[in-house]
């Protein structure tokens, strides 16, 4: 059966890279001749997977992102925009446009472009636990020992079950009218009290429900994250 909601993905790259410490931030770095966003952007639109992308964009970066996505044909309804000073900001900003064109039923998916696999397999399942339930993540199971410390001694002072726990993987889902119902009437300043959105659901009882992910969690966020992405990313994208 055909769906009847549409689906819509947001591209979060509106960082500085900061802590990356290069001269651009890292979703602009070159890899084998294309920034590395591009590679996300490109795969999402060869799955057809979203009816409709926005690219949430560093404010710097955005004519040349406009540029160079225009020039990859991708023959999906896309958008880029401005991202705030915050990643909230980004993520208000984000759906915003988003709103435009969304209605109650929609899907949207926030993926962070510094994860940059897309867990193809379970994508699906992925969208069928946010229309079910409101929300959803991917989430990458935990199979060492977890402990928990003291922030400030870093001494251990218990063991977590790790069957309790899951790293956050992008993308997360919503349905749309729940999720931008919050973040249109909070402002910028409150947003910031919550560090994705998924935290910010669970703090206004959405539920979410977390599909384990096979793949690679990789958060490129400094240097060596981008080296490991390099080596490994020809088993991924070609």
């Amino acid at each position: 059966m055909s769906r009847t909601y549409k689906r819509i993905l947001l591209l979060m790259m509106g960082g500085s890279g900061t802590r990356f410490g290069a001269p651009v931030p890292k979703q602009f770095v070159e890899v084998e001749g294309k920034p590395t966003f591009s590679y996300l952007v490109e795969k999402y639109a060869s799955i057809d997977f979203a009816d409709r992308m926005v690219i949430v964009c560093n404010g710097d970066w955005v004519d040349y992102t406009r540029e160079w996505v225009g020039n990859l044909g991708l023959g999906i309804d896309w958008a880029v925009v401005n991202g705030g000073a915050s990643r909230s900001e980004s993520v208000k900003n984000g759906l915003t446009e988003a709103a435009k064109s969304a209605v109650a039923g929609d899907i949207v998916f926030i993926h962070d472009v510094t994860h940059p696999y897309v867990d193809e397999a379970h994508l699906e399942e992925l969208s069928a636990a946010a229309t079910a339930h409101g929300g959803a993540t991917m989430g990458e199971c935990q199979y060492d020992t977890v402990y928990g410390i003291d922030p400030e001694t870093r001494m251990l002072e218990r063991v977590i079950p790790r069957q309790t726990v899951v790293t956050g993987a992008s993308p997360e889902a919503f349905e749309f009218s729940r999720i931008w119902g919050i973040y249109s009437t909070l402002s910028v300043d409150e947003l910031e009290n919550y560090t994705s959105a998924g935290a910010l659901a669970l703090a206004f009882d959405i539920p979410i429900e977390v599909v384990p992910t096979d793949l690679i969690n990789l958060k490129i966020t400094y240097r060596n994250d981008m080296e490991a992405f390099k080596k490994l990313f020809h088993n991924y994208y070609f």
